[in-house]
């Protein structure tokens, strides 16, 4: 079985450890970070997490982030372009705050399980499965490591966090679980597929957070936070120019990021990026759209190929296995 075909029908696992890492503690900890991210971290609790956005004054988004609350930090986990731009921002408004980081990406390692059987491989071994199970970015820790509720393709997930010396022991119980390695483009593909937007490839340091519609990320009463008069001004207008959305392209060939997206002759957008997809059987994509061509089932050209605005979720699972 490829690690395509786990990550829909049964659970793959996939090596996150170039994704940066980085703890912040101190008495202060809560309070910076609130002050710097989208989201409300002030009431967070340990064992809880969220997902959030670094802007920059103008509102754009410079980094996004899983955020865990510790008992005595927090820990957070970002794309690997995003790693140093983080740690450089805090300590750049650590003045006065009580408060430290440690990069500690070389040190902490990180494997994900994902895919319809990723709970029962957890079981397997023995690991939580952090509760409730509708709580994303919850975590527990177990023997040594930090398992966390949080998937980086969309299919259902968990992220297992490791000193980086027995992160070749966890790979192994996972395979002797059933796991199957997926590799980075598999993973991209489900992602894709999911319609599941990566910072680096999807959102920009020039993305406004309601353009990518991951509003998951925005707590919109927490007060005030670097970029936040844009955000609220854009929530007080009711929308933005244009949209991150899903397409089907027909044919198999990628388009690449930039290719335009047509809505008759009208110029629409353009593709954000895309990958061949075995389950739907053409090019998935996700695009940046003008909002009056954002609706599902919008008829469009991408490349000069018929396309398709589709609703993010699920994909049929492949009808094979390899």
């Amino acid at each position: 079985m490829t690690g395509y075909d786990a990550l829909h029908i049964a659970a793959a696992w996939l090596d996150l450890s170039a994704r940066g890492r980085i703890y912040a503690s101190g008495d202060d900890r809560a309070r910076l970070l609130h002050a710097m991210t989208t989201n409300h971290v002030q009431q967070l609790t340990p064992g809880t997490g969220c997902y959030a956005f670094f802007l920059n004054a103008q509102g754009h988004i410079q980094a996004d982030v899983n955020l865990l609350c510790l008992e005595d930090r927090f820990l957070l986990d970002t794309e690997p372009e995003t790693r140093e731009r983080v740690f450089r921002h805090l300590d750049k408004y650590i003045i006065a705050d009580d408060v430290a980081l440690e990069d500690v990406t070389e040190l902490l390692a990180c494997v994900a399980v994902e895919g319809p059987h990723a709970a029962a491989v957890l079981a397997a071994i023995g690991a939580p499965a952090p509760h409730p199970e509708d709580a994303e970015y919850a975590h527990a820790p177990w023997n040594g490591a930090i398992v966390e509720r949080a998937s980086e393709t969309g299919e259902p997930g968990f992220r297992i966090f490791m000193p980086a010396e027995t992160k070749a022991d966890w790979i192994a119980r996972l395979e002797s679980a059933g796991a199957v390695h997926a590799t980075p483009e598999e993973a991209r593909t489900v992602r894709l597929e999911h319609g599941k937007p990566r910072y680096g490839d999807d959102i920009f340091n020039t993305t406004l957070p309601q353009e990518t519609r991951q509003l998951h990320a925005v707590h919109f009463a927490k007060g005030c936070y670097i970029g936040q008069e844009i955000v609220e001004r854009i929530r007080s207008r009711g929308h933005v120019n244009r949209l991150l959305v899903k397409l089907e392209v027909e044919g198999e060939a990628p388009l690449a990021g930039g290719t335009k997206v047509i809505a008759g002759a009208a110029e629409a957008g353009e593709i954000a990026s895309s990958a061949f997809s075995p389950a739907v059987g053409k090019v998935v994509a996700l695009a940046y759209l003008r909002a009056q061509y954002a609706a599902d089932a919008t008829v469009l050209q991408a490349g000069g190929r018929a396309a398709v605005a589709v609703s993010p979720g699920a994909t049929p699972a492949p009808d094979r296995v390899s």
